[in-house]
């Protein structure tokens, strides 16, 4: 699994060989050992020096070390018809122990940065790789100034922007992967008017990009509601909630701190609504574009219902189109998973270095493995039947097989379906009958008692004496 996570770094430039070299032993090492420190983490105490030292490199960047992984998840998107881009974004709070030069996240005793990221997955929501990192954080000086509005200025000078830039970047995917579709997924905070200006901007130059955006304005038509007033205009939430029903559909909710996981029966209906700009825009053209809404039936009682107004570029003219799209807004959680899988898995905001610039670099790596982590996770159940030496090395997977079944070996490598549980129950998952497959909880752990376990075999197992001959 560690070697082959390195090779995600193949290819990479930081202007010095022993720079590329240094890079490929501290991702191996991180991901080895990912729960512990870096100090924990390296080998010995010159590698540990080693590593501080490239983090502290000028010539290193995060976009230099992400570089090489964005390259071969581009080669991955291209072997798939259709490919979700998810993007989000999470904060890193290093209150406890602060860089020298450590900015405020929303409020000034809060130390840290945000970081917008653009995640590539299947609609099977099999995790692609990373696509890009946008990190940013305020002053103190900008949060003591009172908030106004600032819907006048240009969009280059908000903060929202970078939903906008997601986007960008899905077109730009689009024109490179022309035999795919790309379908940006967002959140309420991407819903932007410039969003919609921009996709239908490039519809006729790069035909293959698409939006699945929850809404979050309830947004006017440009027809005029007389029964209300002269000045009120028809809304685009009552409009599709009078529409016929289309379909109900039922997903399943992942488990949160606030609720358990729990099946949602929903209500769909869909229709094509055009909407006017801004009442301080007023001066854009109204934009077309297809909307859906999902309405939970009966939710648990206390429970929050699912109700998601989506809007889309994507074509809703049968139920399969319409179920689809629900389909790929809920594989959104899955970068949820992914921050989890970087703040309590990798314990990424426990690491204490010196200045931002050191930290930034040092979670690039830990964006790798946590996508690594995430992949191996979902490769369990996208592609079961695959033999489980396309992930993990034969001295990784026998001494797993041996230590958890009591068994002799196989003679074939065992599938993931097979291996994966095992994996996982060394972290702690039970393989109940009817139980969800492993989390990447579990495997995270497991994985690093895997990595023990191997060491072990390595030394003392059946053909460690072949080896020292």
């Amino acid at each position: 699994m560690c070697e082959g996570i390195a090779r995600e770094l193949d290819g990479i430039d930081l202007g010095d060989r022993r720079l590329n070299q240094r890079s490929h032993k501290i991702v191996a090492a991180l991901a080895a050992n990912c729960e512990s420190s870096i100090n924990a983490a390296m080998p010995t105490w010159a590698d540990t020096q080693a590593a501080y030292r490239f983090f502290s490199n000028e010539q290193v960047t995060p976009d230099e070390i992400l570089a090489p992984h964005v390259a071969a998840t581009h080669a991955r998107i291209r072997e798939q018809a259709t490919v979700l881009v998810l993007q989000d974004t999470t904060a890193f709070n290093f209150s406890a122990h602060p860089a020298r030069d450590q900015q405020c996240l929303c409020e000034p005793t809060q130390r840290g940065f945000y970081q917008h990221v653009n995640l590539a997955v299947t609609p099977e929501r099999l995790p692609l790789g990373v696509l890009s990192i946008d990190s940013f954080d305020r002053s103190p000086e900008a949060l003591a100034q009172p908030r106004r509005r600032r819907t006048q200025e240009p969009i280059e000078a908000k903060e929202s922007f970078r939903w906008l830039t997601g986007f960008r970047l899905c077109c730009e995917l689009a024109a490179r992967c022309p035999s795919t579709q790309i379908v940006s997924i967002a959140d309420r905070e991407a819903d932007l008017y410039d969003i919609f200006l921009e996709a239908r901007q490039v519809r006729g130059a790069v035909p293959n990009v698409h939006y699945v955006l929850r809404a979050h304005e309830d947004r006017s038509t440009p027809e005029r509601d007389l029964t209300q007033s002269r000045r009120t205009y028809h809304k685009v939430r009552t409009q599709v909630a009078a529409s016929p029903l289309r379909t109900r559909h039922v997903v399943e909710l992942a488990g949160t701190p606030q609720r358990p996981a729990r099946q949602a029966i929903l209500e769909v209906r869909a229709l094509t609504v055009t909407v006017k700009p801004p009442n301080a825009r007023s001066g854009l053209p109204a934009i077309t574009h297809n909307v859906i809404l999902v309405q939970e039936v009966d939710p648990p009682p206390e429970a929050d219902a699912v109700e998601w107004l989506l809007l889309t570029t994507l074509p809703i003219e049968t139920i399969d189109d319409i179920l689809r799209i629900v389909d790929h807004y809920a594989a959104r959680w899955t970068i949820e998973v992914y921050f989890r899988t970087l703040k309590t898995g990798c314990r990424v905001e426990q690491m204490q270095l010196e200045t931002k610039s050191r930290q930034l670099n040092c979670l690039a790596f830990y964006h790798i493995i946590a996508w690594r982590i995430l992949s191996v996770t979902y490769q369990h159940r996208t592609c079961p039947h695959v033999a489980c030496t396309s992930v993990f090395t034969d001295d990784e997977w026998k001494p797993v097989w041996c230590v958890v079944t009591k068994q002799p070996l196989p003679d074939h490598p065992p599938p993931l379906s097979e291996f994966i549980p095992l994996l996982a129950q060394l972290g702690g998952y039970n393989r109940r009958p009817k139980e969800r497959p492993p989390g990447p909880q579990p495997l995270w752990i497991g994985l690093r008692r895997m990595l023990d376990y191997s060491a072990a075999w390595l030394a003392f197992g059946p053909e460690a004496n072949s080896r020292c001959v």
